[in-house]
């Protein structure tokens, strides 16, 4: 009896896996859900009355157990390093030339670059049993239950290896196409591209969600371990990606070698024009030296590899008619337009808005509407135009003129020029303004007050409960309960909320006022300096100008604020509700004082709000761009144009392991 049973369960797991590699994989079911629901429950089944035969690699391993609670972390044995970017075949010709020098007669292997997540598996005896992410490239998360929902990743190898291999988490257009609509269907925020959608379903504690978005994965190195069980060692990259099919890692069959500048760069012609037709985003090319020996002449650099780069693409860009230039109006009175497109497909999404910047914008690419544009997505996230063809144009079309008075109130606005182009409403009252303003004041970075989105701030003006941010602390449940999607316990939580942000501190509080000019960096200089609101309110222009961060624009934008009657008034009143006016604590130690730091991508152990507080508390500053005076780029995981910025800057990029390092020193 007993091996009929086994016999049965294993003829039920090797059924099971042919059909979900049809299914995920292949894209091709041979059978329908419920078949293979009924040979699933029939296997959950047998293995739970016969234990004695469970298997680390039953299908009915991949989706199981508890949601997580959170991510362990994994101390990576071999250092997942990034790739340093080329955005220009001169830049190419550099590395080459550079590998040139060093190595004799050198061969490439030329590859898509994926645009996903980089993680590694670990095999003990061919069994999956490690998964983490990259993190910061020495230390990432453990997700090992949510890499078994990746049904093109094995759970068992064909021979009992023990190896770690480096792949790239992706999510196919397709699946990122269903799942966009069934949320838009749902009524939830949609995902911004599919690079986004695999980052986020990748760190779902629940790994049934992760399952249901159908991640897909290319394996592109061999780590370390025996790749056979005879234990000899592979000579190039090339041979080790033969191997790894063998074992039943998928792999990209895009991939090409290479000897010469000029077959690589007609190589990564190729691969940009298919570039669209692709199942799955690619964001570039990598170039790396195949023979393995070879890598090891090379070396590695700090945080990449001398033996390969990554060529950039640059922005795709498409063509689309301007329907109309809409115009918002944001918390400091400015009139943003806004493109109205006719909706094009751009890297990967859909898109029918983009960024128009201000009135100067407009009138020098000479941008009408009806015009056809040429769009592109700035860092392949934030659409923008980038010109109008006028040789396009169906006839005469007028220039376009900003609006002589404001949308939101129908006052004037004024051509500010000192102010960048900006066009500004001069009502102080203007009902956009006092919207965007407490949503500004609500905001995580500013007083962090949970649930007090833009429906429930104009939800709240409309019912005439509030004027003003300092009426949100006069507030009671049961004023709000009857709001529209509200009810007596999101009431309560959001005066929960309200109450909890009272402690907030001067910093937030100085940056929530919504100041012009006075970002998260200059309000932490602002309330360490002066220690209490009243005497940020007496500052004076020579004062606030011997601060690092300010200049006279910024000096005369605080005077100004703390000055005008209605903004006096405010603070008092907030002072009145008693919210916190001093600073939360002062640094802790001074180990990192007169430095600025700028925190980009996920970090392997803290979030960007503990990093930035550790900075603070060891006399720090955190700044949200890179400039010459950043002291110090921390790059976790996913780090994007902020790396980018601090390369061509040469300002030091260092991991979260070395900025502890640092602070505890």
């Amino acid at each position: 009896m007993p091996d009929s049973v086994l016999e049965t369960i294993e003829k039920l797991r090797a059924k099971l896996l042919y059909h979900a590699k049809k299914y995920y994989v292949d894209d091709a079911p041979e059978i329908s859900d419920y078949d293979y629901d009924m040979m699933y429950a029939e296997l959950l089944r047998l293995e739970a009355e016969h234990p004695e035969f469970d298997d680390p690699a039953s299908p009915t391993h991949r989706v199981g157990g508890k949601p997580l609670d959170k991510f362990g972390k994994v101390t990576h044995t071999v250092q997942m390093n990034s790739l340093s970017d080329v955005f220009s075949f001169e830049e190419l010709d550099e590395f080459l030339n550079r590998v040139a020098e060093i190595v004799k007669a050198p061969v490439y292997s030329v590859e898509p670059k994926i645009d996903g997540l980089s993680v590694s598996l670990h095999y003990e005896n061919g069994i999956f049993t490690l998964g983490a992410t990259r993190g910061d490239g020495f230390v990432g998360e453990d997700v090992t239950q949510n890499l078994k929902t990746v049904f093109s990743i094995p759970m068992r190898l064909p021979e009992p290896l023990t190896l770690t291999v480096r792949g790239e988490v992706y999510m196919p257009r397709a699946n990122f196409e269903k799942l966009n609509a069934a949320r838009e269907a749902a009524g939830q925020s949609l995902f911004a591209n599919p690079r986004n959608a695999a980052a986020g379903s990748l760190r779902q504690l629940d790994p049934k969600i992760t399952a249901e978005r159908r991640l897909d994965i290319f394996v592109f190195n061999f780590q370390e371990g025996s790749l056979w069980q005879d234990g000899r060692l592979p000579q190039s990259h090339t041979e080790t990606l033969n191997r790894l099919r063998e074992l039943g890692f998928h792999t990209l069959e895009e991939t090409a070698v290479a000897s010469t500048s000029q077959e690589i760069i007609g190589r990564i012609k190729a691969l940009g024009a298919l570039r669209q037709n692709l199942r799955y985003d690619i964001d570039g090319v990598v170039i790396k030296i195949d023979n393995l020996a070879d890598r090891k002449l090379l070396g590695e650099g700090t945080n990449t590899p001398r033996w390969a780069v990554a060529y950039k693409f640059p922005p795709e860009q498409k063509q689309t008619k301007l329907l109309d230039i809409a115009i918002a109006v944001g918390r400091t009175g400015v009139l943003t337009p806004t493109a109205v497109l006719e909706p094009v497909s751009l890297a990967g999404t859909t898109v029918s808005r983009a960024t128009l910047h201000n009135a100067e914008f407009i009138w020098e690419k000479d941008i009408r509407i009806g015009d056809i544009v040429t769009v592109q997505k700035a860092g392949d996230i934030i659409p923008e135009v980038v010109r109008s063809h006028p040789n396009l144009r169906a006839g005469e079309i007028p220039k376009y003129q900003m609006p002589k008075v404001c949308p939101s109130c129908g006052e004037p606005v004024f051509y500010d020029e000192d102010e960048g182009a900006a066009t500004r409403c001069t009502n102080s009252a203007c009902p956009a303004q006092l919207s965007r303003g407490i949503e500004h004041f609500a905001s995580k970075d500013a007083m962090n007050i949970e649930g007090m989105g833009p429906q429930v701030v104009d939800a709240l003006l409309n019912a005439h409960l509030i004027s003003d941010a300092a009426d949100l602390y006069r507030l009671q449940a049961s004023e709000i309960a009857d709001l529209d999607r509200m009810g007596e316990k999101s009431a309560e939580n959001l005066i929960a909320a309200i109450d909890r942000s009272r402690n907030a501190g001067l910093e937030r509080l100085i940056y929530a006022l919504g100041i012009r000019n006075v970002g998260e960096v200059a309000a932490a200089e602002l309330a360490q300096h002066f220690g209490t609101l009243e005497a940020c309110m007496q500052a004076t222009k020579e004062e606030l100008c011997s601060l690092s961060d300010f200049g006279e624009i910024t000096a005369d934008c605080v005077v100004n604020f703390f000055t005008h009657p209605q903004n006096k008034d405010l603070c008092r009143r907030l002072t009145d509700a008693g919210l916190l006016t001093t600073p939360v604590k002062l640094p802790t130690s001074d180990v990192l004082a007169g430095l600025t730091f700028v925190l980009t991508g996920t970090l392997p152990t803290m979030s960007r709000d503990e990093a930035s507080e550790r900075i603070k508390n060891a006399g720090g500053k955190v700044s949200g761009s890179v400039s010459s005076k950043t002291s110090y780029v921390v790059a976790g995981e996913a780090a994007g144009s902020k790396l980018t910025k601090a390369r061509a800057l040469n300002v030091p990029v260092i991991t979260e392991e070395e900025l502890l390092k640092m602070i505890e020193q």
